[in-house]
């Protein structure tokens, strides 16, 4: 107690002149996100915490900012660092890099594969890094109860997890039937997070204002699901937050950005929830939604604002989001207010990257644990695994939205040969299969997907949400089995084939989701399987055919998905066969 009564008295002497700070930040032309301007003041700090604005002449080190513009650290309000198919402490070092200080985070990926182990494994991983990492607690595994996956988590589970400081809330309540009809353990869930006072995030992915009241009654406080504005218009007169996403699959943000306004922007944050490593490092991270909201017309200062402020003080973040006295010393510097490129950041007063580059020293990760590994487990499989029988060439196709989670249930025509459907360039239908890969069961789900525009070959993945069995999708039954077999024997992973040979291929061994290599070497794979791409996918491909496949699989987006038992139509809820008799 005497060390705090000591580090406050310091504090409060260093605020007043009276005794030197560690470091001084001098002409730098300071972003107040309280008022929506900019200041010309000089920062003081000491031990990682900003404990003055004003004109400070005496510190340990001065720095000079050259006339930079000084924003608050970008913080991420909702991200699957899994997504990024790097370790939290490795997707840390390219988050820093792009301005991003803090992020929540939703575990429910590995968790769907590892359970209590996996969430575990994240939050030691993560505390080896410099960015501050929050994390919310997976409140749908498996994300239905249709699903099969790797681990059942309940509320009794999940409860520990809260006594973490790390630890703000319950994340994306995806199960709608659940919340809808009071089932034991999810109401166990919300009562509890209610209890404990904390944010529940919401997944209100084509609700209609029925379900967004139901969600709101539970205790439901934000959603990132919103596709148009006046989703999210829905959502803010309810008292919700919206995060807008600007991810890999799916990119919402200029579809949402025309809806706010001053009155309404304080409701407003930003996330990337899945962002592949790729795009990370070539477009950004919030530092990427940033320059898009102003290229589509928010104010910049307000851009910034939604960046920091907003997300931190929807997810009680007190110490984070502004350049002010108290908080803490995360610092973006930048040339241009108009278009917003990092030049360097600050993580609790220390330069963390340059030019974005990652230039601080960070402790070693542990090595990972086998319990998150050796995860793929499926049995042999024949040609004759993968027919799909269709009647009077008409069937259910899945069909792709281009950079949307939601796809189309179409009814059409296809070929059909010796009473089985036959993929087609044409008509950019192809085969779509999904392994159940974590207790070795066998089941498979086969359907026909048409938008991946795969004109010659197959892609195959063990990332496919949430239940992460593996997922493939081709123009021919042998070059399918190709790829599947081959993950299998990598222990997950992504891979391309064409003509009966593995084109180019990245092995995931963490849960069939990450990789042990660190971000630049997983970068130079993803290369590859980039360059793989371009001789199996048509010349005008508009999507992220990875990611894009990924989702296809998750049966709490409407309209239509392939799971392990089959086609599932998320309207009925329930399954339904390719071909109609």
């Amino acid at each position: 107690m005497d060390q705090h009564k000591e580090q406050l008295r310091k504090r409060i002497e260093v605020a007043a002149g009276k005794r030197p700070a560690d470091k001084v930040i001098k002409n730098g032309r300071v972003i107040d996100v309280f008022n929506q301007r900019v200041m010309e003041k000089d920062i003081a700090i000491l031990d990682g915490l900003i404990v003055g604005l004003g004109s400070y002449d005496s510190a340990a080190e001065i720095v000079d900012a050259g006339g930079k513009f000084v924003a608050p650290g970008f913080i991420d309000g909702h991200v699957h660092m899994e997504s990024s198919m790097v370790r939290p402490s490795e997707f840390a070092k390219v988050a820093l890099s792009c301005g991003v200080t803090s992020v929540v985070t939703d575990p429910h990926e590995i968790a769907n594969v590892c359970g209590k182990e996996g969430i575990q494994f994240m939050m030691d991983d993560a505390a080896d890094s410099l960015l501050d990492v929050y994390f919310m607690m997976p409140s749908c595994v498996p994300a239905a109860s249709l699903e099969q996956n790797g681990a059942h988590l309940l509320a009794d589970d999940l409860e520990g997890f809260y006594k973490n400081k790390q630890v703000l809330g319950l994340a994306e309540v995806m199960d709608f039937p659940a919340v809808a009809s009071g089932a034991e353990d999810m109401v166990e869930k919300l009562l509890t997070a209610s209890r404990l006072g904390v944010p529940i995030d919401g997944h209100g992915a084509g609700f209609d204002e029925s379900a967004l009241n139901i969600y709101k009654a539970a205790g439901i406080t934000t959603d990132h699901e919103c596709n148009t504005g006046d989703e999210a218009l829905e959502r803010i007169e309810r008292g919700m937050h919206v995060l807008i996403r600007q991810g890999s699959a799916s990119k919402d943000l200029a579809s949402i950005v025309p809806v706010v306004n001053q009155r309404n922007a304080h409701r407003f944050l930003f996330c990337t929830d899945d962002k592949g490593l790729d795009e990370l490092m070539e477009e950004g991270s919030i530092d990427d939604n940033v320059r898009l909201s102003i290229k589509h017309g928010i104010d910049p200062i307000q851009a910034v604002q939604m960046a920091t402020i907003n997300a931190a003080e929807c997810y009680g973040l007190k110490r984070k989001g502004a350049v002010a006295p108290g908080y803490e010393a995360d610092l973006v510097f930048f040339d241009d207010l108009e278009n917003i490129q990092v030049q360097a950041v600050y993580k609790a007063g220390v330069k963390v990257a340059e030019a974005g580059s990652y230039v601080s020293d960070q402790r070693e990760a542990d090595p990972v644990v086998p319990s998150v590994c050796d995860t793929v487990h499926i049995p042999e499989m024949t040609e004759g695994s993968l027919d799909i029988p269709v009647s009077n060439q008409q069937a259910t196709v899945i069909e792709v939205v281009p950079n949307r989670l939601l796809t189309h249930k179409r009814s059409e025509r296809v070929d059909v040969e010796n009473g089985l459907f036959v993929p087609s360039q044409e008509h950019d239908q192809c085969k779509l299969v999904v392994v159940e890969r974590h207790k070795n069961t066998g089941d498979r789900g086969l359907g026909i997907v048409k938008g991946l525009k795969i004109e010659n070959g197959a892609i195959v993945s063990t990332v496919a949400h949430d239940s992460h069995n593996l997922v493939a999708a081709g123009t021919s039954d042998q070059d399918i089995l190709t790829a599947v077999h081959h993950l299998h024997e990598t222990g997950g992973g992504l891979a391309v084939v064409q003509n009966g040979k593995v084109l180019a291929s990245v092995k995931l061994e963490i849960a069939g989701l990450m990789s042990k290599q660190d971000a630049p070497m997983l970068y130079q794979g993803l290369k590859k399987i980039d360059g793989a791409l371009e001789r199996v996918l048509k010349n005008d491909v508009d999507i992220h055919p990875f990611l894009t496949l990924s989702f296809l699989t998750l049966p709490v987006i409407p309209e239509l998905k392939l799971t392990t038992k089959g086609l599932f139509d998320t309207t009925q809820q329930k399954h339904i066969p390719v071909s109609s008799s």
